[in-house]
């Protein structure tokens, strides 16, 4: 088929708004940037680049056999729903603080320094959803403590 001039606009005006009408129907969770995360602190505002995982086999694997994180990098384990978790450093080669977040958002408590390949459990202080994974010592270096927030797309708004 041969659209003349007069016949081309209407047909493009109908597929933008196809397009359009399209991207309105996607997910809010396709249009989300998972990867970044935002500690707030009585010192500041700490922003992080994180890698989320939420299966059990994703959460299984973790960090292990990683050999260096940036300062601002970390991983985020989902459990979606809030329990009680416990972890331990097995293959894991770089020491790592572990924040225990509940499902508001809100640090229930911090395990700071976890040390490389020590298979002794590191447990929740209770039930939490979320659990971020920062380079070892910087929990401390931006003054986190239970009761400060933190803010990812996963975390509905209050």
């Amino acid at each position: 088929m041969i659209l003349s001039a007069q016949g081309l606009a209407p047909a493009l005006r109908h597929a933008g708004a196809v397009i359009a009408l399209a991207l309105l129907a996607l997910p809010t969770a396709i249009l989300a940037d998972e990867s970044k995360l935002v500690l707030q602190t009585a010192t500041g505002e700490y922003s992080f680049n994180v890698q989320v995982v939420d299966t059990p086999e994703s959460r299984a694997q973790g960090l292990m056999f990683v050999t260096e994180l940036a300062d601002d990098a970390g991983m985020l384990f989902d459990f979606k729903e809030e329990r009680p978790v416990s972890f331990w450093m097995r293959n894991t080669f770089i020491p790592l603080d572990m924040i225990f977040v509940g499902a508001d958002g809100l640090v229930r408590n911090v395990h700071v320094n976890a040390r490389p390949h020590d298979v002794t459990s590191i447990p929740s202080d209770g039930p939490v959803q979320y659990v971020l994974e920062i380079p070892g010592g910087r929990s401390v270096e931006i003054g986190l403590q239970p009761g400060d927030r933190m803010e990812h797309d996963r975390i509905a708004a209050d």
